[in-house]
C-alpha cells in the first residue's frame, strides 16, 4: 500500500469520534464526470448505476465502512459527480453533517497554486466544522 493509499489515520480519526457519539457516518466519494464514466466503464453494471452504486463498489470505500462497522458504527456510502471540492461540501450539507473529515496530501503553496486544493475547498466553504487528516 503507498502512502496515498493509507487511509488509517483516517479511519482511526472518524472511529474515535464515532464510536463515543454513538454517531452515523457517510462515507463520501466524489468523483470528476470524466473519471465516473471511465470507472463506470469498467464495472459490470446493469444499466446505468447511480453515484452511490458506484462509490459502494470502491476499494477506498470499502475498507472505510468495513473498519467502521466492524466497531458497530452505523455507515451510509454515497457518491457525487462533479467538481470535487464543491461536490464534498455538497454531500455534507444533503447529509446534513456535523463534522467532515478529510483526507489529503501535505502540499506545499506552489504545488496549491498549480494544482489547486480541494482540501481547501472544502475547509473554507463547508457549513460544519472540517477535520482535515493528513496523509
Amino acid at each position: 500500500m503507498t502512502k496515498a493509499d493509507d487511509r488509517t489515520l483516517l479511519i482511526e480519526a472518524v472511529r474515535d469520534i464515532a464510536v463515543p457519539a454513538d454517531a452515523n457516518v457517510v462515507v463520501g466519494r466524489a468523483y470528476t464526470d470524466a473519471d465516473f464514466e471511465e470507472t463506470v466503464a469498467g464495472l459490470d453494471f446493469d444499466g446505468q448505476p447511480s453515484p452511490d452504486d458506484v462509490a459502494r463498489r470502491s476499494e477506498s470505500v470499502r475498507e472505510i465502512t468495513t473498519a467502521l462497522e466492524a466497531v458497530d458504527v452505523p455507515v451510509e456510502a454515497r457518491g457525487v459527480v462533479g467538481e470535487i471540492g464543491p461536490e464534498f461540501v455538497s454531500l455534507a450539507d444533503t447529509a446534513d453533517a456535523d463534522l467532515l473529515f478529510i483526507q489529503g496530501q501535505s502540499r506545499s503553496p506552489t504545488g496549491k497554486a498549480l494544482f489547486g486544493s480541494t482540501a481547501q475547498t472544502v475547509i473554507l466553504n463547508a457549513t460544519c466544522p472540517v477535520t482535515f487528516v493528513s496523509e
